[in-house]
């Protein structure tokens, strides 16, 4: 089951709607009724949507004892195309009008032979579909924790992704809401009194202090401020060189943090582009910080966090505050059942939340113009460009 082994990646997503107080044996027969493989669609696009077990890309079996741990159930969800290649498709039709052509005098083809021969490549078309050798399956993790009302997806939300989405929503009837950056910000606001002050924020310019425009990655049909991750990131990587590795979070613990392994960042009115940087500490490079100081963000940066005795290493999604390649370190002699593992789970999505809202305290509140000023400053230090150089 990809979540109770290797390593991690994930998009959250908060759950709505779910009445009951606990998981039961009728959701278990809701998944079994879903389950993957067992309708064939008649749909013109040839897609079907399903749950699997957990286990394979072919398991139907769903129970308490197998899929219900620690008060969140792990499934999948499995994707099956059946479509012929497009390429195929032309060459086909290809095939049939030169065989036309070759019969008619002068080769011309009529309108009604070319609607003929249309027609036939669409036969052809679906026999070949009705043998199965073009049928794809991509299969999706799924992690529904009960306790956080979230459910944790194990892919990126393309195409695929987004129908194996709306069939838990439409099984379950329940609302799906992706938990971005600016929806972890929104929702932080509402629980603290301060959705106006977190409404009224717009992005920063940190190279000239002011305000900055929208950023050319931006989703357009979103109000959300996702735009706080790049900053958040940004933040954290400051904090880290000026300040200290150890941070205060907003609940009074303390997270240790250490930037490693990976860095994108991308300029945000598309002028400069991008630029991805892969090191043992990529932050130290020197080309990090120039290219933070021409004015691009961070949209994806790898770190190491040690909370509460637990150490994670994780790459993190500004934007979409997606997670992925998270590993869990254990001790030597550490005992460590299913349980556990969904405790860690748990452990790593309230850590980099706590470390986001810690930012977005400040950022709404009145040291922020502190920070803000003592950023800009760190990015438009020579000195401190010179002595990362050394």
């Amino acid at each position: 089951m990809p979540f109770l082994r290797g390593s991690l990646g994930f998009q959250r997503f908060s759950v709505t709607g779910f009445e009951a107080d606990r998981f039961g044996q009728e959701h278990f027969d809701i998944l079994t009724n879903h389950a993957a493989g067992k309708f064939q669609t008649s749909s013109t696009d040839n897609v079907s949507v399903g749950f699997l077990g957990g286990e394979h890309l072919f398991d139907q079996d769903f129970d308490e004892s197998k899929n219900l741990i620690n008060n969140a159930v792990h499934f999948s969800a499995r994707f099956d195309t059946n479509q012929i290649p497009a390429a195929y498709r032309a060459a086909w039709l290809q095939m049939e009008l030169s065989g036309i052509a070759k019969d008619n005098e002068g080769g011309v083809i009529t309108k009604a032979q070319r609607k003929e021969a249309k027609e036939a490549v669409e036969q052809r078309c679906e026999t070949e579909a009705a043998t199965g050798k073009y049928r794809k399956m991509q299969q999706f993790p799924l992690l529904w924790d009960y306790e956080n009302e979230q459910l944790l997806f194990g892919g990126s939300v393309g195409t695929a992704g987004r129908h194996c989405l709306d069939l838990v929503e439409r099984a379950f009837g329940i609302e799906l809401r992706h938990l971005g950056a600016g929806a972890l910000a929104e929702q932080w606001a509402i629980d603290n009194d301060l959705y106006a002050e977190v409404d009224d924020l717009q992005p920063v310019n940190f190279i000239t202090g002011g305000q900055g425009g929208s950023h050319k990655w931006a989703n357009e049909h979103s109000q959300a401020p996702d735009f706080l991750g790049n900053e958040f990131l940004l933040w954290l990587w400051w904090m880290l060189d000026k300040k200290s590795d150890n941070i205060t979070l907003i609940d009074d613990s303390e997270v240790t943090v250490m930037l490693s392994k990976t860095l994108s960042l991308e300029c945000p009115l598309g002028e400069t582009g991008k630029e991805s940087i892969s090191a043992e500490c990529p932050v130290k490079l020197p080309e990090a910080m120039q290219a933070i100081r021409s004015g691009k963000l961070p949209r994806k940066m790898g770190m190491t966090i040690i909370r509460e005795g637990r150490q994670f290493d994780l790459v993190l999604q500004a934007e979409s505050f997606g997670i992925s390649g998270a590993k869990i370190h254990l001790e030597e002699d550490e005992e460590f059942d299913d349980d556990d593992r969904i405790d860690a789970i748990r452990q790593l999505v309230d850590t980099t939340d706590l470390m986001f809202h810690t930012f977005c305290d400040r950022r709404t509140g009145d040291s922020w113009m502190k920070d803000q000023k003592a950023i800009c400053k760190w990015l438009g230090s020579d000195n401190q460009s010179q002595r990362k150089a050394a």
